[in-house]
């Protein structure tokens, strides 16, 4: 749902996607009116998220844009296709990356998956892994699951000649430490989420080698596949509650693994672990601890005081507005590995920020909104809940005010609430399509954005794997919403109507 230009995706005419009386085919894909440049993607239907997991032409082809890991934006096809007829030779390709030591990690990741040699060179500013057409999806999942990709912004700039200003993040960093109640001398910038969460994952195995990670709790998928992928390997446990819950905190008590890994809540079951008791038997074992805080923010929760590394997606609800790119690392001076992390992270990113310029611009002006938007998205997000957890046609809800309420609300702020990211899943799943066909609000594989978004979530995060994910809890029919801050009569008419065909 990421445009990543100049222009900022709240643009798009929300209330008119509200009251128009049908999709059509010509919805996939829509263009911002106001600017050729900036793009959105809506999947309107459930049958086009179905079309675009199968890849089917006719809706591959209207789309203009799309989540960036994964659909790669005009413009970076742009610079895949120059940097390959400038660097390679017959049946190569170039994967474009921001940096040198992105496309050095990625060698070694193909190099090792191939067992083959490949190689890098500088096109423009960028650096390029060059591999041969067989082995570009392999190369591929670097890009994907590192989120170490470059900003389309940036690639749009070198096209337009237009040559960015120095560098200076003091500004922004200063701003980010004011929401977060830190310092900004510990907040590190990174490409995006996922690059955040891939530098906290870096730094941990570099102090704990050798040794595995835990994950708790259903995690956004990559997270897990980066455990998967790289270092020795993770340890899963899908809900922290009962035996296996204390079995695990023995075993972090014992120093079995390199560091813990949570999402407070987690997405999509919006669950959230007992932080502090995982905190203590971390400190018990000498096991770092990272806890993401994007599904809710900074605003509503704060994890700091037990985490050694807070990770965050400012993509989403800090950003606001879908335009714009940003993941950041926070670390816990108090922590005993502080000194340790503080070196890695002076290492592997000594300005504190890998941001397009251009990009932290941009950030820094959507901060403005930040407190206010997320006041209007909590007391939108919590009517919304409560109109579907009274549902007669609701089967469940996932949120954060009706399961696991004591943990999370150990971690709300003085001014916080429940957020506006929602789950629900039918009492009858063969209507979840129709009800998600008629939810006139926009569709799309993203959260945080001022307006509200929906998802048939397990479908498009999970395709290849709905068999393992149902034995996780996730239901396949589970619709997710993050809800925006559209006038909440207007957000309630809709739901209402969506629910009618339940």
């Amino acid at each position: 749902m990421l445009a990543n230009f100049s222009k900022p995706l709240h643009d798009i005419h929300v209330r008119d996607l509200l009251t128009e009386p049908a999709w059509t085919d010509e919805d996939l894909g829509m263009p911002i009116p106001d600017d050729k440049h900036a793009v959105s993607v809506c999947l309107p239907t459930w049958d086009s998220i179905i079309g675009y997991e199968e890849a089917l032409e006719k809706v591959t082809s209207r789309m203009q844009c799309g989540y960036p890991r994964f659909f790669r934006h005009p413009a970076i096809n742009r610079l895949f296709a120059e940097a390959r007829e400038h660097v390679c030779e017959a049946g190569e390709v170039a994967i474009v990356f921001p940096h040198l030591e992105a496309a050095q990690r990625a060698h070694f990741f193909v190099e090792k998956r191939i067992s083959a040699a490949v190689k890098i060179t500088s096109y423009e500013s960028f650096q390029c892994l060059i591999v041969s057409e067989e082995h570009f999806p392999i190369a591929m999942e670097y890009w994907r699951y590192t989120g170490e990709i470059v900003s389309s912004r940036r690639a749009t700039d070198l096209f337009n000649g237009r040559i960015p200003a120095l560098s200076n993040t003091t500004n922004l960093l200063d701003k980010l430490a004011a929401i977060t109640t830190g310092s900004a001398e510990n907040i590190y910038l990174y490409e995006n989420g996922m690059a955040a969460a891939f530098a906290a994952f870096r730094s941990v195995i570099s102090i704990r080698p050798n040794k595995k990670t835990l994950q708790l709790e259903f995690p956004y998928v990559d997270v897990l596949k980066i455990q998967q992928n790289f270092g020795t390997g993770v340890v899963y446990l899908n809900e922290c509650d009962d035996e296996p819950f204390w079995e695990a905190l023995k075993r972090i008590q014992q120093g079995e693994f390199a560091a813990v890994f949570c999402e407070l809540p987690s997405n999509p079951l919006l669950r959230s672990v007992d932080l502090e008791k995982i905190s203590q038997a971390c400190k018990e074992g000498g096991v770092l601890l990272v806890v993401d805080d994007t599904i809710c923010s900074s605003y509503n929760i704060d994890v700091s005081k037990f985490a050694d590394i807070t990770t965050t997606s400012l993509t989403k609800w800090v950003s606001g507005k879908g335009d714009v790119m940003a993941g950041s690392i926070k670390l816990n001076p108090q922590s005993s590995y502080f000194t340790s992390l503080q070196q890695f992270f002076k290492a592997d990113n000594p300005s504190h920020s890998k941001l397009y310029v251009a990009d932290s611009i941009v950030l820094e002006q959507n901060l403005e909104g930040f407190a206010a938007r997320m006041q209007q998205v909590n007391g939108n997000g919590k009517a919304i809940a409560e109109l579907l957890h009274l549902h007669p046609e609701v089967a469940n809800v996932w949120y954060p005010l009706y399961n696991t309420q004591e943990e999370y609300s150990k971690l709300m702020t003085s001014k916080g609430g429940f957020g506006g990211l929602i789950s629900f899943a039918l009492k009858s799943p063969k209507k979840a399509p129709k009800v998600f066909d008629s939810l006139k609000i926009t569709k799309g594989p993203s959260l945080g954005t001022e307006f509200s978004l929906a998802c048939p979530y397990t479908l498009l995060a999970h395709y290849d794997e709905l068999e393992w994910v149902e034995n996780c809890g996730v239901p396949t029919n589970l619709i997710r919403v993050s809800i925006g801050i559209e006038p909440l009569d207007t957000l309630l008419d809709a739901f209402n109507t969506a629910l009618s065909h339940a």
